[in-house]
């Protein structure tokens, strides 16, 4: 993702998420973090004909993040899915899977040894589809979306690296 794909994120962002929503800061302070040495975060879009029909966002904190490899005393580190986002119209098509496979091969390019997220505890399909790669839940967050005061389920993968051996290449753009 790039700052000129802000605007039709934002678009999409709304159109999914009604009621919270990502602003235009929040995605633009997110990616002043996506590139060059020092980076901190991955985002990407998927596009069809040009369009963008989903999007996806991984945070890193801890160590490999800031130059230092467990191998140079460090403890490893650990990612944070952002957000996945697919258009309506293309739900049950694979894209979800597609972008969460280019999240995880972007956490194992950070060195992370987990990678953690957050869902509603109403999305089952989002769960289902974690629960694929392997995410096992391990606690909830009450009251996490507002409005609305839903909870969230807190999920977390060990070794991402290992969840994508045999996983195809995708065609989403980094």
């Amino acid at each position: 993702m790039r700052w000129w794909d802000i605007e039709p994120v934002l678009e999409l962002e709304k159109d999914l998420f009604p009621e919270d929503a990502w602003s235009r800061g929040m995605f633009w302070s997110d990616l002043a973090h996506a590139r060059g040495p020092g980076a901190t975060r991955r985002y990407v879009v998927a596009t069809v004909d040009g369009r963008i029909v989903g999007y996806a966002g991984l945070a890193v904190a801890g160590t490999a993040a800031e130059g230092e490899s467990e191998s140079e005393g460090g403890s490893g580190t650990g990612a944070d899915i952002q957000t996945i986002a697919v258009a309506r119209e293309r739900w049950g098509t694979g894209l979800g899977a597609q972008l969460l496979t280019e999240l995880l091969r972007a956490a194992s390019e950070f060195d992370c040894t987990e990678v953690m997220l957050e869902c509603r505890v109403d999305n089952v399909r989002a769960q289902k589809l974690y629960e694929r790669f392997g995410f096992e839940a391990i606690g909830f967050r009450r009251g996490y979306y507002q409005p609305g005061n839903v909870d969230a389920l807190v999920m977390r993968l060990t070794d991402p690296s290992t969840t994508l051996n045999g996983v195809q290449g995708t065609e989403i753009n980094g």
